[in-house]
């Protein structure tokens, strides 16, 4: 008798690993394919960042069930951990565990996905055909690997949105990547040196640009030349602002007061409407060029650092089948359940697998990717989306229905609804602060 087909897991990360620690507990044969070299990748590119969400919020269910036979130790409930803490802490120690070890792996980039011998076209025995990846190992070697099921759990964090407006790169962004960081670099530790006494341009408008603004100002203290120059799109800045009395999570609702404080002192400058429209080399600087209602405006600046949200990268998943929201790229069903525009973090409502559910049987985008560019995802969110699929794929259609999500109202998780929001790296939640 032949062995059982296994489900394929795209990415370990957190969402990632609960899946394959809940088709574990359902008795499956879960694998897990990781583009990059650790567990967490992603994570660990954010390792520096503290995160809003409690402990409590931020381990799921199934995964603390394996782990704590091994003897492990839930930290504090009420503590915020940074990234290397989470991976440290919690991903790490699960993926060591002797049932789960053995089904990841690394440097291993999934492709393309499609079904054995069936092409998207063709419908003739497409549903009863096992899926094929093909995967890319960083060693250069190439495999075929052959699963029942797929869970897309790859997120959105090794495709930023580019500084341009209309989502296009600006003109000259593309050569001046050296000069780009996308995401919140650890200003106030290994990237110290390349944005002291610099003047550095931060492009975005929500969480993830406030938290590199404020570790800029805490450079100031050591560096006092550096200057902080801070541009977006929107013209309202109440809701950049907020305030902690409208968040259900303290230390997110606290950045605005702090950041509007420190524009207000100077340490700050701001410019407000500007959207990058062309980068340039000039001298030993960037001239960067934006639209203003005045007209063109030229900024000069040493570094720039893009806060400008990410999207999923769907070049794999052409073989496959999808039917996504035209705006969001998220299944289609989600999208106006989690649509920016309305919903903040807390007011999502719970969803699961009838809400993923694609076209291709089977087939799963969960976690951030399953947002698409929407950043309002939560880490809880996307623990109850990998349960609810798990489920689903063993039959076991009444558990994988009953969709619950406990969750504080947590308030507008992002101000990213111009598009020049929350990055990548913060948005593995969302919910990630710098936390003095």
């Amino acid at each position: 008798m032949s062995k059982p087909l296994p489900i394929a897991i795209i990415g370990a990360g957190p969402v990632g690993l609960a899946a394959l620690a809940h088709l574990l507990e359902r008795g499956e044969n879960p694998i897990a394919f990781e583009s990059g070299d650790a567990i967490g990748a992603n994570v660990r590119a954010w390792a520096h960042i503290r995160m809003f969400s409690p402990w409590t919020y931020t381990v799921d269910s199934a995964t603390v069930r394996l782990l704590e036979p091994s003897g492990w130790k839930m930290p504090p409930t009420d503590d915020l951990p940074t990234g290397d803490e989470l991976r440290n802490n919690y991903l790490l120690p699960f993926a060591a565990l002797p049932q789960v070890r053995d089904r990841i792996h690394l440097n291993a980039s999934v492709v393309a996905i499609s079904r054995r011998n069936i092409d998207k076209m063709k419908d003739a025995g497409r549903e009863e055909a096992p899926f094929i990846l093909h995967i890319a190992y960083a060693d250069g070697h190439e495999a075929i690997i052959e699963a029942r099921a797929v869970i897309d759990a790859s997120g959105t964090c090794n495709t930023p949105n580019p500084l341009g407006s209309g989502g296009l790169p600006a003109v000259g962004e593309r050569a001046q990547s050296a000069h780009i960081f996308y995401g919140i670099p650890d200003i106030g530790g290994t990237e110290a040196s390349r944005y002291a006494n610099k003047r550095v341009m931060v492009v975005g408008s929500g969480h993830s640009a406030i938290n590199a603004l404020l570790e800029l100002v805490k450079l100031q203290t050591r560096y006092p030349q550096t200057q902080a120059i801070w541009v977006m799109r929107r013209e309202n800045l109440t809701r950049v602002y907020g305030g902690a009395e409208n968040d259900g999570l303290t230390a997110r609702g606290q950045l605005g007061s702090r950041i509007q404080a420190h524009v207000e002192a100077g340490a700050i400058q701001l410019i407000t409407p500007f959207s990058v429209c062309e980068i340039q080399r000039i001298g030993d600087g960037l001239s960067v060029k934006g639209e203003t209602p005045q007209g063109i405006r030229e900024v000069t600046v040493d570094e720039v650092i893009a806060t400008t949200g990410a999207r999923p990268n769907l070049d794999m998943l052409r073989e496959l089948r999808l039917d996504l929201d035209p705006s969001l790229e998220s299944p289609r069903v989600l999208g106006p359940m989690i649509d920016p525009n309305i919903h903040s973090c807390g007011s999502v409502p719970p969803h699961g697998e009838t809400e993923l559910r694609q076209p291709e049987k089977d087939f799963y985008i969960v976690g951030m990717k399953s947002y698409g560019r929407a950043p309002t995802f939560l880490l809880a969110t996307g623990y109850e989306q990998v349960r609810s699929v798990a489920a689903a794929l063993v039959g076991d259609w009444q558990a994988a229905q009953d969709v619950q999500l406990q969750l504080p109202e947590t308030g507008v998780c992002s101000t990213d609804l111009d598009g020049n929001g929350g990055s990548c790296c913060s948005s593995v939640t969302n919910t990630v602060a710098v936390v003095p």
